[in-house]
């Protein structure tokens, strides 16, 4: 680990903490020419499979996207934000565990209205709607047919 303050190779872990939550861990580092002190931090390095769209792009996954789109089907609706979190790390997981390169964004929507059924009847239905892109009120009227079942 290269010292920021003088660019110097050699540097020594004076202590290391992990997180609270696990995610990573912390160390505090002493420069051996310097004798200045930084901290680094170690999370693990997932790679995501790529997601391929209907037209055939290819685009990186990003969390944030899969966020909002959750947030945006359960808007003024009574889950909690640690719930969302909870159904954005089961759909990250699930993809890890594919061990695939590619995905397909149908795949994913798929996956996303697994959790908001899970999470609220309303969501998913808002979700589906738009996902699907339904031509007509008959394939809404099954839609929720086949929720209140």
């Amino acid at each position: 680990m290269k010292c920021p303050f003088c660019s110097n190779d050699e540097t020594q872990v004076v202590e290391t903490r992990v997180a609270e939550d696990g995610d990573f861990i912390r160390r505090r580092r002493q420069c051996l020419k310097c004798e200045k002190r930084f901290t680094t931090y170690e999370r693990p390095d997932v790679t995501f499979p790529a997601i391929v769209k209907k037209d055939g792009r290819r685009i990186d996954y990003e969390r944030a996207k899969l966020q909002a789109s959750m947030n945006l089907a359960l808007r003024k609706r009574p889950v909690s934000t640690e719930q969302i979190d909870s159904a954005v790390e089961r759909i990250e997981e699930k993809l890890l565990n594919l061990g695939v390169r590619e995905i397909p964004s149908a795949r994913i929507g798929e996956l996303v209205m697994r959790e908001l059924k899970k999470l609220d009847k309303v969501a998913y239905v808002r979700f589906a709607s738009v996902y699907r892109s339904f031509e007509d009120i008959d394939e809404f009227k099954t839609l929720v047919d086949e929720v209140r079942r």
